[in-house]
Parts: structure tokens; C-alpha cells; sequence
């Protein structure tokens, strides 16, 4: 199974490199070493769509950003995301997201967004590299143990769905749809919190028990629009334990990095003495810390090759 994943991945990235120019099946079908007809019917397998269908969304989604963010006109934006006309433009862009590109570049509001597909996952990755050397050759690269430091959020809103059932990000995605979700997300990056980024995801807890949830942070101030199925809820300055990794390999380490950063955030003892990198102590006392959990939500960033993986916690000085 992982060769398929691992050959359509390798399209996907190809696609990537040359949306803007002429991605036909042709060159990619040289790029990977198969048959045309063989990449046409695995990329379909895999991804679930064809790539005349993966092609036209990503294009779609480069003329809505650069709608968004800048200011070259309509004409040059169909032009330069391959299609052939301002008309082919609004007609694709009208059917897609109910409305015309003028229309949105007026008056932005969220949109379902199409972002680039991962389909090749760290652990057929893990399958693939024991495969080919045996177990007694996997490497963990240079982990390192997880980390605490102390950091501070300003006030801020959040807009996201909450799931009282999911409790992680791959049991979120078995009741919403990942597309959907992710595409509004980035349609909204322009409105965005600068420390509570796009796609910046976490856990509330439900009963004293820990829940999932997933969208961006958004100004105290913002009275913008929140998209359908999504609500905003306020949320007030607060310090957060942030337990970490540095950056890692992705493909190769992803979960033993994960286990090590949650099993010390989840298991953490507030009453014993800790001092983060910054020279702040966590022990009971005064000037110390408590949970503030039952105000602020705990948050996950989640970037391996650029800040890692973090799990932060809200605290407060007792």
C-alpha cells in the first residue's frame, strides 16, 4: 500500500511545481516512470479525485489568494493560475464558491479553500523503511527529550469547531471533512492572529475529559464573519507551559516525537520544581503557577521541519 501512497505523492509534488505552467499527463507520467494511463488511475484510487479535477481546485485557490491579498487585476490573476480568460475564471470561480471574483475581492469571506494533499503518512514511512532495511536498522535521527518553557498569549478570539467526541487530530477528521474544514481555515489566513495561527488546533475539556478542536485565532477585536458550522469564542491573556520538540523528520519520527512532547505535558506536576530555558520556576509557591484550564484552552502547533511540535497548556500565577 505504501508504494501507491508513496508514487502519488510524488505526482502531487509534481503538480505542485508546475500548476502554474502546463502540468500534463504526459511529462508527469516521464517524472514518475509509469504509463499515462496507470498515473491517471492511481491518482484516482489514492487521492479520490482525478487530476484534471486536482489541477483545476488548486488553481481555483491560487487566483482566491492572490484575489485576497493583492492587487493585480482580474485579467492578469486568470492568466498567471492557468486559466484562459477572465471569464473561464469567474465561471469556475462562481460555481465553486458562489460568487464572482470581483465580488470576493471586495469583500473577502471564508471560503473552502482547496490546500495541497499529503497522501504518504510517517507510518507507512515507518512500513516502507523496515521493509527495506529490517527493524534493527530504523533510526530515530536526533531526537532529543521534550522540553518546558513558559510563554505568554494576549487576549484573543477563536473561531473553530469544538468536538465533544474526537480526542486528537486523526479522530477529529472521522466526523468533518478535512477539505472543507482546512480550505475555510486558510481562506480566513488574511484575518488571522498573528501567535494563534491558521490551523493552530488544540483540546478542551468536556466533563474533565480532553476533546479536540480545530481552526485559527482570530484579534480580540474581530467582528468579521465565521463561517458555517464553526462558532467564536473569547478568550482572555494567559500564560501557557509549552512542552516541545525542536524540528524533526517528519516521515521518520513524527510519532515517537509526539508521544514524548504529550506524555510530559499530560503527566506534568505543577507541585514539583521545574525551571524552563527562560529561568522561570514552575514550583508551588508564590510567584508560582496553577492550571488555567477551566478559562484558556490548551493548544497544538504542529510544524516539524520549522518549529517542531508544541503542546501548551494555560497556567496562572497562584
Amino acid at each position: 500500500m505504501y508504494q501507491s501512497n508513496q508514487t502519488v505523492q510524488r505526482m502531487i509534488e509534481w503538480l505542485e511545481q508546475n500548476l502554474l505552467e502546463d502540468p500534463g499527463l504526459l511529462p508527469l507520467s516521464k517524472y514518475v516512470g509509469y504509463s499515462p494511463w496507470y498515473c491517471s488511475a492511481l491518482f484516482h484510487q489514492v487521492s479520490g479525485m482525478t487530476l484534471r479535477s486536482y489541477v483545476a481546485k488548486r488553481r481555483l485557490t491560487l487566483a482566491a489568494q492572490a484575489l485576497r491579498d493583492g492587487d493585480s487585476r482580474i485579467l492578469d490573476i486568470a492568466l498567471d493560475t492557468g486559466f484562459s480568460s477572465q471569464e473561464a475564471l469567474t465561471r469556475a470561480f462562481r460555481e465553486a464558491f458562489g460568487c464572482t471574483p470581483r465580488e470576493y475581492r471586495l469583500s473577502p469571506r471564508p471560503l473552502p479553500l482547496f490546500v495541497s494533499h499529503d497522501v504518504f503518512h510517517p507510518w507507512q514511512y515507518a512500513e516502507q523503511y523496515k521493509y527495506d532495511k529490517g527493524d534493527e536498522h530504523m533510526s530515530k535521527g536526533d531526537l532529543r527529550e521534550a522540553r518546558t518553557r513558559v510563554e505568554y498569549i494576549p487576549a484573543h478570539k477563536y473561531i473553530g469547531i469544538w468536538d465533544d467526541k474526537a480526542v486528537c487530530y486523526g479522530t477529529f477528521w472521522e466526523n468533518h471533512s478535512c477539505d472543507e474544514v482546512c480550505g475555510i481555515v486558510e481562506s480566513m489566513r488574511h484575518s488571522a492572529h498573528p501567535v494563534v495561527t491558521p490551523h493552530t488546533a488544540g483540546w478542551h475539556y468536556v466533563n474533565g475529559e480532553r476533546h479536540y478542536f480545530y481552526g485559527l485565532g482570530v484579534p480580540a477585536d474581530y467582528d468579521g464573519p465565521v463561517p458555517e458550522g464553526f462558532e467564536v469564542r473569547e478568550f482572555p491573556g494567559s500564560y501557557y507551559l509549552v512542552f516541545y520538540h525542536p524540528p524533526f523528520d517528519y516521515m521518520e519520527d513524527n510519532g515517537e516525537v509526539m508521544g514524548r512532547v504529550e506524555d510530559l505535558a499530560w503527566n506534568y506536576d505543577l507541585s514539583k520544581d521545574h525551571v524552563d530555558p527562560s529561568g522561570l520556576s514552575t514550583a508551588a509557591g508564590a510567584g508560582r503557577f496553577q492550571w488555567n484550564e477551566e478559562v484558556c484552552q490548551c493548544y497544538q502547533r504542529h510544524y516539524p521541519e520549522g518549529i517542531g511540535y508544541e503542546v501548551l497548556r494555560p497556567v496562572k500565577l497562584r
